[in-house]
């Protein structure tokens, strides 16, 4: 295999193994140096000993590229494609393979690790026809939320990036614009309501007081599922749990009544994929399925090995009895942007 390719597939599979992100960014950093090389100079520099006193070129990185430059895959790559866990019974396979995209992800725009062409390049490698980026709305400010500013310039860089993607024609691939914008104590939608109106996907999920009684935080979910820009109620109860943040219990709502809700305003409730949060839980997905709701699975990525989270997401939707036809990410791009579009 190819050395670029080798590095960044190590990446992608630490990624998807959340390992520490200075371990991952080692790898990352190796694929941007070899891939300013052509072939023949990084055969001359394997074959003179610079590549190994190259900076950001470790003992680990280095071998990888070695053992890929000899034709073969190597060693490090295999024992990460070994470990790589057990297939999808063949119901959640089933359901994972009529997926079309994901709904929600991020880039270092706000909290997640690489660029946006990486996060686009890495859902093209994984066969999507969309995804959607949606970096943080400005109150995340641990997270760098975008404010108006930057998320108009992100604008452009989606435009002009999906122009040289060949401009999303129905044989190619679209990022869709969008954000994660946060859920504000009164329910309102932190971001201004006329560059909401331009993106293609809003996901709007609560970040902060997660602990508030349970009629104030119905209330605040309540109002967000009637703003007509929400089109996705993202990681509905805040848990955590398992990983690295610890634990969290889940917030308390009147499920019925915000789901009931959901489905009036055809907001699709999110399975979140990632392991730490695996929200809803199993017995709300089933309160969401009885109130007639729509679903998104999504990868919640920060990283492009976190996109293959959706394997995660379609096991439960399965395992809950979910129907494909009412998993917003299982339709063409058309159906899934008049969907988007219905109340802008």
């Amino acid at each position: 295999m190819e050395p670029l390719d080798a590095l960044n597939e190590v990446a992608f599979r630490l990624e998807h193994e959340r390992a520490p992100g200075f371990k991952v960014k080692a790898f990352r950093r190796a694929a941007g140096i070899v891939e300013t090389w052509s072939a023949e100079e990084l055969a001359a520099r394997l074959a003179d000993g610079r590549l190994k006193s190259t900076k950001g070129i470790g003992d680990r990185t280095f071998e990888i590229i070695a053992q890929a430059a000899e034709g073969r895959v190597p060693d490090y790559l295999a024992d990460l494609r070994a470990r790589a866990g057990e297939e999808l019974d063949p119901v959640g396979a089933e359901l994972r393979a009529l997926l079309r995209g994901d709904l929600h992800a991020h880039s270092d725009w706000s909290d997640g690790t690489t660029d946006i062409r990486s996060m686009a390049d890495a859902a093209i490698a994984l066969g999507h026809e969309y995804q959607a980026l949606t970096d943080h709305s400005p109150n995340l400010k641990i997270a760098h939320g975008l404010t108006a500013d930057r998320l108009e310039q992100q604008l452009g860089i989606v435009a002009a990036l999906n122009e040289a993607l060949g401009g999303g024609d129905a044989s190619g691939f679209r990022l869709l614009s969008g954000i994660e914008v946060d859920i504000l104590e009164d329910g309102g939608l932190d971001q201004q309501p006329g560059l909401l109106d331009r993106l293609d996907v809003v996901v709007a999920s609560v970040h902060s007081k997660l602990r508030s009684d349970r009629s104030t935080m119905t209330r605040r979910m309540l109002a967000a599922v009637d703003d007509p820009h929400t089109d996705v109620l993202g990681h509905v109860t805040g848990r955590l749990v398992e990983g690295s943040r610890g634990t969290r219990p889940q917030s308390e709502f009147d499920a019925a009544a915000v789901f009931a809700a959901c489905a009036a305003n055809q907001v699709a409730v999110e399975i979140n994929s990632r392991p730490e949060r695996q929200d809803p839980p199993d017995d709300l997905i089933r309160v969401a399925l009885d109130a007639g709701c729509l679903f998104s699975i999504d990868s919640d990525a920060h990283a492009p090995g976190h996109l293959a989270f959706l394997d995660l997401g379609a096991a439960r939707a399965a395992a809950a009895g979910v129907p494909a036809d009412r998993i917003v990410t299982t339709w063409p791009l058309d159906r899934l942007l008049a969907w988007t579009a219905r109340n802008r």
